[in-house]
C-alpha cells in the first residue's frame, strides 16, 4: 500500500483543504484543494452522525458537541421532514483526550424503527444545528454501498502487460504475475501483506480482499442477486483467486509482493521482499501464513466452493484454485517458520493458518483439515491473556493491529461453525466471549464519547521491538516495530465490527445490545460520526476527504480513506489529527487502501443477514 512510501513521480504537491470538500451521494471527480490542514471544526455546535446508511432495527446514535456553559438542550429527531421524537440531551461524561473545552450529548434514536431519511436537530445556547441525512431501511449498509464498492475493486484492477513478465529478485528467472489489484490510490504495487520485517504488524491485504469477495459471493448469493450485483462480484472473485493462481510458485509458496519502490522509476519491479522506509529490496519474498499465504489458501479453498455453485470460473478452474489451496497448505505446513522473519511464527501465523485450515475443510470435507484447524485453533486459545485480550507473541506483548484486530476473533467464530465435538465447542464458546468482552471492557474503560475501541499496546525500543510497560489508547502508537508506519485505522475499525456481528451469531443468542452498539460505532466514525465530520467512504456522506494526488493518488467512489489517527507528534499515538501535513505523508489520514473496502464489505453483508 502506498501509505509506507515517499511520494516519487507523482503530480505537483497540493496538500489539505482546511475547508472540506461536500460531495453528493454519488461520486463526482475529487477537486484538489491547496492549503495544508484540515482542524477539528470550531462551531460552538456540532452535531455529528452517520452520514450513508443505518440498519432499521439497530444502533442509531448521533454526537452532540458543545462549546459553552453548561446547559440544558434539547432534540428534535425528522423524518421526511417530520419531527419523529423529541426530548432533552443525555449528557456523556466529560472528555478531553481530544482537546479540552467540549462537553459531549447523545441522542439515542434506536426505538425509531421505520424506513426513512433522518436527520436530528439539536438546540443548545441559542444555537440551532442540523446533522446531515441518514438513510435508515432494512440492509441499509449493503444496499445503500455494494454497488460502488464492486466498482472500487474493479477501478483498482492492476492491468499492465509488463507483469506477465517480472523478474524474481537475486535470480534470473522471470514469472507471470499478471492481474489482481492495485493496492492504494498511489500504489500500483501489489501485496499480499506488507511489513513482514516487522513481525507483528503483517495486515492481509490481496489476499483478504479475494476472500471477502469469494466468501460473501457464495455464502449470501441471495443478496448480491436481489441487488442485481451477483455476477459482478462473482467476477471480482475469481479475478482475485486466477491471481492468486498466478503467484503461488511451483514450490508451493507464494509470492508476498510485486514492488517497485512505490512508482520509483529507477527501481526496477519485480517480485521481491521489501523493508524500511526506504522500500529496500529483500529476500523475504516467499509468503508465510501471516504474510499473506494463510488468507490466500482460504481463498482458493472459497473460491472452488463459489466456481462449483455457481457453475462459473475465472480464466482459471474450481479444481485448480483447490489444488493450489491444498498444496500450498501441504507446504506452508513443513517450513512456514523459515519464511518469517523471525523464524517464530506468532499469533498472525495462528489466525491465518486457521482461517485457510477451515476453509479447506469446508472445500474437500478431508479430516485432516478439521484436524488442523483443532490445532491452530488450540495455539491461537492459547495465546488468550486472563484478561481476555491475546497476546501476540510467547512473551507479554500484547496483540494489538491497526488494520485486522478482528481477525482473531473471526477466525476461531469460523472454526466453532465446523466443530461438532461439544467439550471443544464450549471452549472455543468461553475463549470467544472472553475476547469480544475484553474488546468492549478496553474501550468502555475511559470516557469515550463516540465509542471508538481502544487497544492496549507496547512502545518499540532502541532494539525495534515492543517493550515496557503495556499501555491503553485510542489509535496505534507511532513509535513502533516498522520504524515509521502508522495511519488512520478504518479496515481495523471494520474488522471488529464483523467479528462482533460473526462471533455473537456463532455463540447462539441474540447479539446484547451493548455488542450491537460496539459494532454500530465502529462503521459510524468511517461513516461520517467522528468530531471532524468526514464520511471516509468516498461518494458518500455531506462530506469526504479532499484529494491530495501527490501522496494519495486516485480517488474512486466505493474507496475508503486511511482515517483519523492520534497527534501526528505523538509517540503513543495520542490526541487527534487529521491530514496535519506534511503534504508526502498525507498518504496516513486520506489515501484508500484495499484492506478498507475487503472489511467494510464484509461488515455490511454480514449485517445485512
Amino acid at each position: 500500500m502506498a501509505m509506507k512510501r515517499h511520494p516519487i513521480n507523482r503530480r505537483q504537491a497540493v496538500g489539505l483543504g482546511a475547508a472540506l470538500l461536500s460531495s453528493a451521494l454519488q461520486a463526482q471527480a475529487p477537486t484538489p484543494v491547496t492549503t495544508v490542514s484540515v482542524q477539528l471544526p470550531t462551531q460552538p455546535l456540532l452535531v455529528q452522525m452517520n452520514q450513508v446508511a443505518l440498519e432499521r432495527a439497530g444502533p442509531k446514535r448521533a454526537i452532540v458537541e458543545y462549546t459553552g456553559p453548561a446547559q440544558a438542550g434539547r432534540y428534535r429527531v425528522l423524518a421526511g421532514g417530520r419531527v419523529v421524537a423529541q426530548g432533552e440531551l443525555s449528557a456523556l461524561p466529560e472528555f478531553s483526550a481530544w482537546g479540552g473545552g467540549r462537553r459531549y450529548f447523545e441522542v439515542d434514536f434506536s426505538a425509531l424503527q421505520q424506513a426513512g431519511v433522518y436527520r436530528v436537530e439539536a438546540t443548545l445556547g441559542g444555537a440551532r444545528v442540523l446533522s446531515a441525512p441518514v438513510r435508515v431501511q432494512d440492509q441499509a449498509l449493503f444496499t445503500t454501498i455494494a454497488d460502488k464498492t464492486l466498482d472500487y475493486f474493479r477501478r483498482s484492477r492492476h492491468t499492465g502487460a509488463g507483469d506477465k513478465r517480472i523478474r524474481v529478485f537475486e535470480t534470473d528467472r522471470f514469472v507471470n504475475v499478471w492481474g489482481g489489484w492495485k493496492d492504494a490510490g498511489g500504489d500500483a504495487g501489489k501485496y499480499l501483506s506488507h511489513l513482514g520485517y516487522a513481525n507483528f504488524f503483517n495486515p492481509q491485504q490481496t489476499s483478504m480482499a479475494a476472500w471477502v469477495l469469494a466468501y460473501t459471493a457464495q455464502t449470501s448469493g441471495d443478496l448480491y442477486r436481489r441487488a442485481g450485483l451477483l455476477g459482478r462480484v462473482q467476477d471480482e472473485a475469481f479475478w482475485g483467486a486466477d491471481y492468486l493462481h498466478r503467484i503461488l510458485d511451483a514450490d508451493g509458496y507464494f509470492y508476498t509482493t510485486v514492488f517497485d519502490k512505490w512508482g520509483d522509476e529507477k527501481a526496477e519491479r519485480m517480485v521481491v521482499g521489501y523493508e524500511g522506509e526506504e522500500g529496500t529490496y529483500t529476500r523475504l519474498y516467499r509468503s508465510a501464513y501471516r504474510a499473506g499465504a494463510g488468507m490466500a489458501i482460504a481463498s482458493l479453498a472459497r473460491a472452488s466452493m463459489l466456481a462449483k455453485q455457481s457453475g462459473r470460473q475465472g480464466e482459471f478452474g474450481g479444481a485448480t484454485y483447490l489444488a493450489d489451496a491444498v498444496r500450498a497448505f501441504e507446504h506452508l505446513e513443513q517450513v512456514n517458520a523459515q519464511y518469517t522473519a523471525d523464524g517464530v511464527e506468532n499469533i498472525i501465523d495462528d489466525y491465518t493458518a486457521l482461517m485457510a485450515a477451515v476453509e479447506l475443510f469446508h472445500a474437500s470435507g478431508e479430516p485432516r483439515f478439521l484436524e488442523a484447524s483443532r490445532l491452530r485453533a488450540g495455539r491461537l486459545m492459547g495465546r488468550q491473556g486472563a484478561d481476555g485480550g491475546f497476546i501476540s507473541d510467547g512473551g507479554k506483548r500484547p496483540y494489538y493491529h491497526a488494520v485486522e484486530a478482528g481477525l482473531p476473533a473471526l477466525s476461531l467464530a469460523h472454526y466453532l461453525a465446523v466443530e461438532p465435538q461439544q467439550e471443544r465447542r464450549d471452549r472455543v464458546a468461553t475463549v470467544l466471549a472472553a475476547a469480544l468482552k475484553h474488546e468492549l471492557d478496553i474501550t468502555g474503560r475511559v470516557a469515550n464519547p463516540y465509542g471508538y475501541a481502544r487497544q492496549a499496546f507496547q512502545l518499540a525500543g532502541k532494539d525495534g521491538r515492543a517493550e515496557g510497560e503495556v499501555m491503553e489508547g485510542f489509535f496505534i502508537p507511532h513509535r513502533n516495530e516498522t520504524g515509521y508506519w502508522w495511519q488512520g485505522e478504518s479496515a481495523r475499525l471494520a474488522s471488529l465490527s464483523a467479528a462482533m456481528v460473526v462471533a455473537s451469531r456463532q455463540l447462539g443468542a441474540a447479539m446484547p445490545v451493548g455488542w450491537a452498539g460496539y459494532a454500530q460505532s465502529q462503521l459510524d466514525w468511517t461513516l461520517g460520526r467522528n468530531p471532524y465530520g468526514i464520511s471516509m467512504l468516498y461518494g458518500f456522506g455531506k462530506r469526504n476527504p479532499p484529494a491530495v494526488p501527490s501522496s494519495a493518488g486516485d480517488m474512486f467512489a466505493g474507496g475508503i480513506s486511511n482515517g483519523i489517527t492520534g497527534a501526528a507528534d505523538s509517540d503513543t499515538g495520542a490526541g487527534i489529527a487529521f491530514g496535519p501535513g506534511p503534504d508526502d505523508a498525507q498518504w496516513r489520514w486520506v489515501e484508500q487502501w484495499l484492506p478498507h473496502s475487503s472489511w467494510m464489505l464484509l461488515a455490511a453483508v454480514v449485517t445485512a443477514r
